[in-house]
């Protein structure tokens, strides 16, 4: 079991995920529907550029939704000329869509897209990828509203962009800068995980693929990015924007009711560095005690407000039981969300019965001590009555403390292994090297053997979390300065 706090010891997300051989370190999708005029050159020109720049095997695949022009010969034409570029046909339009099957597919650990009118400068692909070879981030994103980033558009465009990133921060509080920039980068073990939660088959994909990774806790990468934009894009505003709008509504009630299941992708790799472990000190616990105290003091707040209202109409034993149920069943709330940091209805209403036998600790605590001060005064002043309630609240705030980490939120981490694949999604894998097809890397590790100790076979996973594996880089290229 490690201790050791510095943050060299941290468990990290693993370092280029392995495959066989050959496979691509990076899948570059391009979504096209009907651009049988800017395809070639825009396939060629990435090509050309990831040629030059990118140490990596790479792959470019072209995702053709149901285009009804010579689009799919296009890209027919140039998956035969190009070894590094592939064609893939979908007869159902959508952008999400598209990005979904070709990202579900794939096989490369890391996962990007750009638009076919290369709008953003190409020079910002490798800084939007490098977090996620490195380990460092799970998604990332370009953005044309970072403060250096540099951007020719129009005005009408430039409003609608910064209205609605306006709209989603107001209304599902999203803290990315840029949700429609078509630039952005996953790594293919979140993608398996995430992916199944985002509905949206159109525009609004990216959005609700990044607010959902957010609430998760996910990490966002961020790249500023020159953009020029495109004056004969066929993007239809109006229309996008009103299904965006109406993703927004969707997106935010679904947050707001609980039904979508965060915690399946909540810290699903274990290498969140507030899990760390202090020798003497339980997992977690100094960050549950901030917020077990943030949540008591705002709760017996509340509860003293309760019992003042309750005591004008009854008397003191009916108005303290009123008042602690009802701050009890927000106690739990609050602290299931809050302190253990629990998503979603799973197990809901379990914890609130569970929270309300931790109540009938409390009520037995506070009316005692009531019924204690009422035998010492047979008319006790009412601030008397509030202190003995606060001291009495104290003594079951320590109580429930003791009994939500022990009994109604134990630590759900310990049901898992810190090395093991998350409950719904594959297991990492990591540890070998990729090169180009027909170089040699510098080092290939060996398969992990597998449980039964028969040899292991590509992408069987290796975990070393300690070290990570060194970088393969192409020996024929001379880094530049």
């Amino acid at each position: 079991m490690r201790t050791d706090s510095s943050p060299g010891t941290l468990p990290a997300r693993e370092h280029l995920p392995a495959g066989d051989a050959g496979t691509p370190v990076l899948d570059v999708v391009i979504p096209v529907y009907n651009e049988e005029k800017d395809l070639q050159p825009c396939v060629r020109r990435l090509h050309e550029h990831l040629e030059r720049t990118f140490p990596y095997a790479f792959r470019i695949t072209i995702a053709d939704n149901a285009s009804t022009d010579t689009t799919p010969l296009v890209a027919r034409r140039l998956e035969a000329e190009i070894p590094e570029v592939r064609a893939f046909r979908l007869e159902q339009k959508g952008r999400g869509r598209a990005l979904r099957t070709v990202w579900s597919a794939s096989d490369a650990p890391v996962l990007a897209y750009m638009d076919v009118d290369l709008s953003t400068d190409l020079n910002a692909l490798l800084p939007l990828v490098a977090p996620l070879i490195s380990g460092h981030s799970d998604l990332a994103i370009g953005s044309r509203l970072a403060r250096s980033s540099r951007v020719v558009r129009g005005p009408k465009r430039e409003f609608i962009s910064r209205a609605y990133n306006l709209i989603l921060r107001g209304s599902l509080q999203a803290r990315f800068s840029d949700a429609q920039c078509g630039f952005k980068a996953i790594r293919r073990d979140v993608a398996q995980v995430l992916l199944p939660l985002v509905e949206d088959t159109g525009w609004f994909f990216d959005t609700e693929m990044l607010v959902i990774a957010e609430r998760a806790g996910l990490r966002i990468h961020e790249v500023p990015v020159d953009w020029v934009d495109d004056p004969n894009s066929t993007v239809h505003i109006v229309r996008t924007a009103t299904e965006d709008l109406k993703g927004v509504w969707r997106v935010g009630k679904a947050l707001a009711g609980g039904s979508l299941p965060l915690d399946r992708i909540t810290r699903p790799f274990g290498d969140d560095p507030r899990d760390r472990e202090i020798q003497d000190v339980p997992k977690g616990l100094a960050r549950q005690l901030v917020g077990f105290c943030v949540v008591g003091g705002l709760s017996t707040l509340f509860y003293l407000v309760l019992y003042s209202a309750f005591r004008q109409f009854g008397g003191s034993q009916t108005a303290n039981a009123l008042a602690l149920l009802v701050s009890a069943v927000a106690n739990t709330a609050a602290n299931r969300r809050l302190t253990f940091g629990v998503r979603g209805r799973g197990g809901a209403v379990r914890h609130q019965a569970q929270g309300l036998v931790v109540f009938g600790i409390g009520l037995a605590l506070t009316s005692g001590s009531l019924a204690a001060l009422n035998a010492a005064s047979s008319d006790p002043a009412h601030s008397t009555e509030l202190a003995v309630l606060i001291a009495a609240n104290l003594a079951a705030t320590v109580l429930r403390l003791v009994d939500s980490r022990a009994w109604v939120f134990p630590d759900r981490e310990d049901d898992q292994p810190r090395d093991g694949p998350p409950p719904d999604g594959p297991p990492p894998v990591h540890g070998r090297r990729h090169a180009r097809p027909g170089r040699t890397p510098a080092v290939v590790r060996a398969a992990a053997p597998a449980p039964d100790g028969t040899p292991g076979t590509p992408g069987t996973p290796v975990h070393d979390n300690a070290v990570h594996p060194e970088v393969p880089v192409r020996h024929d290229r001379v880094p530049r300065r």
